[in-house]
């Protein structure tokens, strides 16, 4: 029979699954036991080829080249790693390999990396497949032990290869159309698109909008504040001035009288479990996390630490056969911090419903939660312990019974206005209680419109209030928020609202959106790499360059109804209805008809960032663009490629504001500078650092330069420069 040669998509998990397995022989590339040998990629090891793999006339860009529609899609193996290929590949080749399994990441991308790299490999025989969500050694094991037939998976291979080759044909030949076309790095595709396109819209309304006056009436009584309304209407705003005072004349001096009192008792259910998007939602909101920081974390919470489940997940439930195992989660968990809460969910015994178990609403892996792995926080790092506490609370309140609260709306008139005020008491806290005073601190802003909940005295029908103080509220109207990661993940989750045609508003609702939640972080981070878009604090604002490209690109590639068609037949393929061939002569067709509508535009690209400095390699004007680390100068060629940082980013802060300051200049000219107007030289910075801060403080400045956020390698080694001079100073 031989040995069992097993496939891990990393090699961290590959170390996970030789401890269980016993495979303590460490060789060139795989680790080794008395059955199983283990071999892993970095990621994807193969790829799809690119255009010049086909024809060396594609190694210049040129419209005339175009559309590239090669009559069958080919892999390679990716140059960079391909060293670390093809050891591997003469494992599998052993003639004691006698059986495979893939134990890649449990989903579509997972699926792609196992098979390109089996096919790369040579391996023609059935394999079988694990699918885990988590882990833990029990989770191994237990997968282990219920291997399924790799055929299984062959729909889902099929998909993820139709989405890859889908995204070659239309993203290469579009963007190279119109790179060409308007001379400018320009890129298009189904997904970062109709993304950019979101925030590029969302702009035009905010540019677009004209504030307009409103006035609201508050009739202040006994303790609380009684807000007019509309009759007709039940609007709180009046747009008419002269209404507004007329009004406020009227009622001056008048008594209320309570008309009406309803009271209803509420109960809020606990929230649904995490998935990936959700979970980076709050993150940016509670953080300020990005998406991508937010998915870097949970993959070491998930591959590191082994302490929750798979992240990369778009289900918010789970499946009956993880109820067993939820005591043994809880338990892990119960450390000082949690350990008050779990405590009683076990004291009480463990109650789940339909809201959290439910089969039918979990696809290839269920809600993120945590794992059976005793929990230590200590051995976490600071932005670890927050993304876990965010799935923990969550976690936790599932068991916990609903928040319930009583509801009085108070209705009453002065002379013949209508008058109303909220109130609120709460009856039992419910999950609520896991959250402490942090339990409300992300729902949404209440409506200007809406009475806020007050404390309200005891009150009957008929009762008359003396009213205290009359007046008008002037306030304006406001455009719509700019959009956040927070709310960009939302829109992208649930673009099927901006699709006008309901069958497929209804079919995109029934998938991922724009994206899946595995992605979502990437496509992101690639429209600010790009220059497509920038932040400012929190808000994303897109750049002339992102303006301009949602204006030259065709229609229909803008629109999430793209997206909806394509998840739409991938889910059909995944499913096993709809042929993977078909799909892809469609899409060939489709890249075709894109680059000649590209070719024939008869719109312009303007650089408005355009700089008098010229590049050094190739003469033409620079480009002053602003990157996640700084501000820097980009040849507008992309076959030249010449980049010049001309400020960096940093953690530094502002001894007058303190808010982070930017470097600029170079060598002994390097200078810091606020946006408060402080400026001070590298060796003032240095000075002042040296004169407050030990060392101890200085290596906890160097190590949290954030990686994921752009470190600022400048600032870093001068500091660690700073450093090496103080400790011989201090010899």
């Amino acid at each position: 029979m031989g040995k069992t040669i097993v496939l891990a998509e990393k090699p961290s998990v590959a170390r996970d699954l030789a401890r269980v397995l016993g495979c303590s022989k460490k060789g060139e590339s795989f680790l080794e036991g008395s059955q199983y040998v283990i071999v892993w990629g970095l990621g994807h090891l193969v790829e799809l080829a690119t255009p010049d793999h086909y024809d060396k006339k594609y190694e210049k860009w040129a419209l005339l080249t175009l559309p590239m529609l090669p009559e069958k899609l080919e892999t390679v193996v990716i140059k960079k790693t391909g060293k670390h290929f093809y050891r591997t590949k003469s494992v599998i080749q052993r003639q004691d390999i006698g059986e495979m399994i893939i134990a890649t990441d449990a989903g579509r991308e997972g699926e792609l990396v196992a098979r390109w790299i089996l096919e790369k490999a040579g391996w023609k025989k059935p394999f079988k497949r694990l699918w885990i969500s988590s882990q833990t050694d029990r989770a191994i094991r237990d997968g282990f032990a219920r291997l399924r037939p790799g055929s299984e998976y062959d729909n889902l291979y099929q998909s993820a290869k139709c989405r890859a080759e889908s995204d070659w044909l239309v993203g290469l030949n579009a963007t190279r159309a119109m790179t060409c076309k308007f001379s400018a790095q320009l890129s298009a595709g189904r997904v970062q698109t109709p993304t950019l396109a979101l925030v590029v819209q969302r702009e035009k309304e905010i540019r677009s909008f004209v504030p307009k006056d409103y006035w609201m009436i508050e009739a202040k009584t006994g303790g609380f504040t009684l807000r007019w309304i509309d009759k007709k209407t039940s609007q709180t705003r009046i747009f008419n001035r002269e209404r507004a005072e007329a009004i406020l004349d009227k009622i001056k001096g008048k008594p209320a009288l309570v008309t009406e009192i309803k009271k209803e008792a509420k109960k809020e259910p606990h929230p649904l479990a995490y998935d990936l998007t959700e979970l980076q939602r709050d993150a940016n909101k509670r953080y300020g996390y990005s998406a991508k920081k937010t998915l870097s974390i949970m993959q070491r919470l998930y591959e590191r630490h082994k302490l929750v489940t798979y992240p990369r997940t778009d289900s918010r439930h789970i499946t009956e056969d993880i109820v067993p195992t939820l005591k043994d989660r809880l338990q892990g968990m119960a450390i000082n911090l949690y350990s008050p809460y779990v405590n009683e969910i076990l004291k009480k015994g463990i109650n789940v419903t339909k809201r959290f178990v439910d089969g039918t609403k979990v696809s290839d892996h269920h809600a993120i939660i945590p794992t059976e792995q005793d929990l230590n926080m200590d051995d976490l790092a600071s932005e670890e312990k927050n993304v876990y506490d965010l799935i923990a609370k969550r976690f936790l309140s599932v068991f916990y019974p609903p928040f319930e609260y009583d509801r009085t709306q108070v209705k009453a008139t002065i002379t013949d206005e209508l008058f109303t005020a909220n109130g609120k008491r709460v009856k039992h806290r419910g999950w609520k209680a896991v959250y402490g005073n942090t339990a409300d601190q992300d729902t949404e802003e209440e409506d200007e419109e809406e009475s806020k909940d007050q404390h309200l005295p005891e009150l009957r029908e008929g009762q008359s209030l003396k009213i205290t103080n009359t007046s008008l509220v002037n306030n304006k109207t406001k455009p719509p928020a700019r959009y956040t990661e927070a709310t960009l993940l939302s829109a992208m989750e649930h673009a099927g609202k901006f699709i006008d045609d309901k069958a497929l508003r209804d079919a995109m609702a029934k998938t991922s959106g724009l994206g899946t939640p595995a992605t979502r972080a990437e496509i992101i981070e690639k429209l600010f790499d790009t220059f497509y878009m920038e932040r400012r604090d929190k808000q994303i604002v897109p750049t002339s360059k992102g303006i301009q490209l949602i204006s030259l690109v065709p229609e229909d590639l803008k629109s999430p109804e793209l997206t909806a068609r394509w998840e739409q037949k991938l889910q059909k393929i995944s499913s096993g209805s709809l042929d993977p061939k078909g799909f892809i002569r469609e899409m060939r067709k489709y890249a075709a008809s894109l680059v000649e509508i590209i070719k024939t535009s008869k719109s312009e690209y303007h650089h408005d960032n355009i700089t008098r400095d010229e590049c050094p390699q190739c003469g033409k004007n620079l480009l002053a663009v602003s990157g996640k680390r700084g501000k820097m100068l980009v040849c507008p060629d992309r076959d030249c490629g010449y980049r010049k940082n001309i400020s960096m980013n940093t953690n530094a802060r502002c001894p007058v504001c303190h808010k982070k300051m930017e470097m600029t200049g170079e060598g002994d000219k390097k200078s810091f500078r606020c946006s408060c107007g402080h400026r001070e030289s590298l060796k003032d910075f240095q000075n002042r650092k040296g004169e407050k801060v030990n060392k101890r403080e200085v290596n906890r400045f160097l190590k949290n330069q954030d990686e994921d956020e752009g470190t600022n390698y400048t600032l870093a080694d001068a500091l660690s420069k700073w450093k090496d001079k103080k400790k011989r100073k201090n010899k």
